[in-house]
């Protein structure tokens, strides 16, 4: 039986729920904006509050299309009864009337045939773009995937320890650990346990990274001495990772436009005990700065902005936040960024177009426009370049990730060289 809820914990889920989705900010913020406006709140509310939040956020279009006209109240209610298994004498003390009581008994009625978008519980408008690519049970599979919460996954900083070690570690402080099925310095840990007060993470030795966001970096497969650039950096994950294949040697340049991103770098890049990466703060894809390099890098890394459907594990509000015309506006800001990025690269170059996106305009049909306006570069399959890095995993021409067949967040990757000639 599901633990007791106290109404004041209800009433704080309602509240939080009201922030999350009757504002414009993203998930994760909203609720730290509602913990901050209310310290009174302890741990184990806190912990209450955000795990139903996201719970209802992974079925928010199933919910609604079974309370269309549902406020955050409503909503809850709805949530602990049909997800949470509660029943309704135990959801009595939550209701304001006998109306609202033969309201929440009407729910646990047997709905008519769902349409496929409410049981993936993905926006009609993407389930429309997938399904000329796949088959209606495999979007059904995906959709299901990702209604379940990623795992924690971490990437051994391979310049300060091994995988054994950090392994052996975690293992130590009583966690449930197992390496990565596919990525060589990944590590899978079971729970939710508190990562950032370890004496394995305060050391550098570890850092939070999805396992496919780590093989992304086995594509790059950045030589010893190499100038590499990560174009739209972030926080700069996968740069550390580049950093750290390369032994602390050569040069990376981390390029973001966001200040905010590349401060949160610096204390990740302090911890990692690396010398050899140059965070660059730049005003877009044509800043002078990124002019200067041009025909200088021998690895370019562009993990452009998308719609980030790939992350809907871990993100599940991008289904009411991404639309149609959002992905259309992303779709020229990467083709932007990739035409830029792309004259980086010195002839014999590598060339990397990565998103965590989902929809084909993103993916495949942009990779393919860049082929075709490009004829200075050439495509690399991406399956011989992960065998090269004994990464035991099949790939084709590009590289797919699928949450329902990898265990991991959806990634997609092409692959080009600068010809010589």
């Amino acid at each position: 039986m599901t633990r007791s809820v106290f109404p004041s914990q209800f009433d704080a889920l309602v509240a939080a729920l009201d922030d999350v989705l009757g504002g414009d900010m993203p998930a994760d913020v909203a609720l730290h904006q509602y913990f901050r406006d209310h310290p009174a709140l302890g741990r184990h509310d806190r912990g209450f509050v955000a795990e139903n939040v996201y719970a209802i956020l992974r079925r928010i279009l199933w919910l609604r299309a079974r309370v269309p006209q549902g406020n955050g109240r409503r909503v809850a209610l709805a949530a602990q009864l049909l997800l949470q298994g509660r029943s309704v004498r135990e959801l009595r003390p939550y209701c304001r009337s006998d109306e609202e009581m033969r309201w929440l008994e009407s729910l646990r009625q047997t709905p008519g045939e769902e349409a496929l978008w409410q049981r993936a519980d993905l926006p009609p408008w993407v389930v429309e773009r997938l399904l000329p690519e796949l088959a209606p049970e495999t979007v059904l599979a995906l959709g299901r995937a990702m209604q379940v919460p990623a795992p924690l996954d971490l990437r051994v900083n391979t310049l300060l320890t091994t995988r054994d070690a950090a392994l052996a570690a975690l293992r130590g402080e009583g966690l449930s650990a197992e390496p990565t099925p596919w990525s060589p310095i990944g590590i899978r840990v079971q729970g939710r346990p508190a990562i950032q007060r370890l004496p394995l993470f305060a050391a550098g030795q570890v850092e939070v990274q999805d396992e496919g966001s780590q093989l992304l970096g086995y594509l790059v497969a950045p030589r010893r001495r190499d100038m590499v650039a990560d174009f739209c950096a972030g926080a700069g994950g996968k740069t550390l990772m580049l950093g750290a294949l390369m032994h602390n040697q050569g040069r990376v340049y981390a390029f973001d436009v966001s200040e905010r991103r590349l401060n949160n770098l610096k204390p990740r890049l302090k911890r990692s005990g690396l010398s050899n990466l140059t965070p660059v703060l730049i005003s877009g894809e044509t800043d002078p700065r990124v002019r200067r390099l041009a025909g200088k890098m021998d690895r370019v890394l562009v993990d452009a902005p998308c719609s980030g459907l790939g992350t809907l594990r871990r993100n599940p509000d991008l289904k009411l936040r991404q639309n149609e015309r959002s992905v259309t506006e992303l779709v020229e800001k990467q083709a932007a960024i990739l035409r830029a990025a792309s004259t980086l690269v010195k002839p014999g170059g590598r060339l990397v177009y990565a998103t965590c996106s989902l929809l084909p305009e993103e993916n495949d049909l942009q990779a393919d426009r860049f082929t075709a306006e490009h004829p200075e570069f050439a495509a690399v399959p991406c399956g011989p370049l992960l065998a090269a890095q004994q990464v035991p995993l099949e790939m084709g021409e590009r590289f797919r990730l699928w949450p329902q067949v990898h265990g991991t967040d959806g990634f997609f990757a092409a692959v080009w060289e600068r010809r010589q000639d």
